[in-house]
């Protein structure tokens, strides 16, 4: 017993060293691209911009063009932050295939699930940092005001539907690994198909009744949700947006690492894991 407790913490430490690794890893990435990632953060502004300022052509009344302008800058922020962490956990294949390092990464003492929990935990620390930005620059920029915003509870839900956005992201990772050639780009499908049923610039209740059921099992249906009545009226975490994400969190992780494997060994078999297309 004495000997099997020093083993544990030792393997403990040697993961939690390996999954420091991997952000540490990608936070040198962003420094070498980081006047690719100033571009983009300017790109997502101005498309952000783009939609906010549809509020301000709707012929209402001040405080509904407010209350409009926040409703659509929540669905951007949003939005721009699960495609963030979709981008980065979709193209961890991707980014080892262009770096020319996948062989060493998919061989070196570290789990897989370390690996892609390192990954995960990167997005969405980049991912918040991206948010923050947006959200600011655009209220600077149009002039909302949200006087009654609760920001540590919308925080607080983000945390918990990140599990769920990392989870999912985790089931798109294994595209590059099956299709070299046109896998990467199938991964913002799937991004795309949950932008359509999520209600990031709409009410879901204006959607069929069949595409309401699909919005039902999509994280960012429950974030939005959330998040919204958060901003504009101050509310709480809210134990009906709350639930459904843990329950999407505990099926989609799982769910996630399992898909992630079968791939990785269905590439090494066929030799695709150092193919590029």
């Amino acid at each position: 017993m004495s000997v099997a407790i020093p083993r544990r913490s030792a393997v403990v430490r040697h993961e939690l060293i390996g999954l420091s690794g991997v952000v540490e890893r990608n936070l040198y990435l962003v420094k070498r691209y980081i006047w690719w990632d100033v571009a983009f953060m300017l790109w997502t502004i101005a498309n952000t911009l783009t939609i906010v300022f549809i509020a301000r052509g709707v012929d209402v009344s001040e405080a509904q063009q407010n209350s409009l302008a926040t409703k659509f800058l929540v669905g951007g922020v949003i939005w721009a932050y699960l495609g963030i962490i979709f981008e980065i956990v979709t193209e961890t294949v991707a980014w080892e295939r262009w770096e020319g390092t996948i062989e060493y990464t998919f061989m070196a003492p570290v789990s897989r699930p370390v690996h892609l929990f390192g990954m995960g935990i990167f997005a969405v620390l980049y991912g918040i940092v991206r948010a923050a930005i947006l959200f600011a620059a655009v209220v600077a920029f149009i002039g909302i005001s949200v006087p009654h915003a609760n920001y540590v509870a919308a925080l607080e839900l983000l945390a918990i539907a990140s599990v769920s956005f990392i989870g999912i992201g985790m089931m798109t990772a294994v595209l590059p690994l099956i299709s070299p050639e046109k896998g990467t780009q199938l991964g913002f499908v799937a991004q795309g198909l949950m932008l359509v049923v999520s209600g990031v610039y709409y009410d879901v209740s204006v959607l069929p009744g069949w595409m309401q059921w699909i919005a039902k099992i999509s994280p960012a249906t429950y974030a939005l949700r959330g998040n919204r009545e958060q901003i504009l009226h101050g509310s709480g975490l809210a134990w009906a947006d709350v639930w459904p994400l843990l329950l999407i969190g505990v099926v989609s992780v799982p769910l996630g690492l399992a898909t992630f494997r079968t791939g990785e060994r269905y590439a090494k078999r066929h030799g695709k894991l150092k193919r590029s297309g």
